[in-house]
């Protein structure tokens, strides 16, 4: 029986070494947030789905399978299509200015200009300021007696407006401080993908007589479509589950109604505030109605993401 020598021996213990640092490291690194993942969501998800299929009240012991009932009901309730289309009525108003917005600092922050970081720190600003701070000034500013926004619409002869009252208004409102939020923070998204752009492209466009605007449009914006499409993405999602900005709207400016009903007519109840509002703001406390709730808006945030990034990606570049 012959042996190895050690030397071979040693250099197989190094392949099998670094054939396992090489092909089960990369799974060791990742594992942690997989084991988080399905700690906390895809577990909740799961169980929020099981909920969902039972009479499941915090006022009673027993839980009983009802079936697809929760979902019939829902489907019927008007509520739940009132809140559906104020999801969707503000997220368009507050995504879409947003991001053309977000683009447009992000292009003029990268040219050189002086006291760039100042800048660029001042852009992040409002996100990190607590959302309680923002909607507590902007309902002031949108307030309908002494707000500044109805001073400055007097200018023009407009009457006081009472923007928590009507739908439209209200989601002006809300729009706008979601708008100022969340506008910068995209802005550095975007700059730091337009910072990989060849400046090359850019000097060659200057000398061909292109301004800055044919530039962002048939430069910058085609170079960094995949960030534009990850932005979109993000941003649709979080439109959909906007929560605290109405339900606090709704209490510093006395709209009335209940904490979670989005004024006494529901006129900015969102998605999030309708499954909060059948869950904890009532008195039954209907966990299975409210996760019913939850995954119907689930399965709406999957849908219009996935449609936002299917149109995303065949826009083509150059007319984005």
């Amino acid at each position: 029986m012959s042996t190895l020598p050690l030397a071979v021996v040693r250099r197989r213990r190094r392949n099998v070494r670094h054939t396992l640092d090489v092909r089960v490291s990369p799974y060791a690194y990742v594992a942690p947030f997989f084991l988080l993942f399905c700690a906390f969501g895809l577990f909740p998800l799961a169980y929020t789905a099981w909920v969902s299929l039972h009479e499941w009240t915090l006022l009673s012991e027993t839980q009983t399978f009802v079936g697809l009932d929760n979902f019939t009901t829902l489907l019927a309730d008007g509520y739940f299509w009132n809140a559906t289309f104020n999801t969707l009525s503000i997220g368009f108003l507050s995504t879409v200015p947003q991001l053309a917005l977000a683009i447009w600092l992000a292009h003029l922050l990268n040219r050189r200009l002086r006291f760039q970081t100042m800048f660029r720190v001042a852009l992040l600003l409002p996100n990190v300021t607590s959302v309680v701070a923002v909607v507590v000034i902007f309902s002031q500013l949108f307030g309908r007696d002494f707000g500044m926004i109805n001073w400055v619409l007097s200018w023009f002869g407009a009457g006081n407006i009472d923007w928590a009252a009507g739908t439209a208004t209200s989601h002006i409102a809300l729009s706008t401080m979601i708008m100022w939020r969340w506008t910068g923070y995209n802005a550095l998204i975007f700059l730091a993908a337009m910072q990989a752009v060849p400046r090359e492209l850019y000097e060659a466009a200057t000398i061909d007589g292109a301004s800055n605007v044919t530039q962002l449009r048939r430069i910058t914006m085609p170079m960094i479509r995949p960030t534009i499409v990850f932005v979109v993405i993000v941003s649709t999602i979080g439109a959909m589950q906007i929560i605290a900005e109405p339900m606090l709207f709704g209490q510093s400016s006395g709209a009335g109604g209940g904490v979670a009903t989005g004024g006494p007519d529901r006129q900015f109840q969102t998605l999030a505030l309708f499954v909060y509002e059948q869950g904890f703001g009532n008195s039954t406390f209907d966990f299975g109605y409210a996760s019913a709730a939850s995954w119907l808006m689930f399965v709406a945030v999957v849908i219009v993401a996935g449609i936002n990034f299917l149109i995303s990606r065949r826009v083509k570049g150059g007319l984005l």
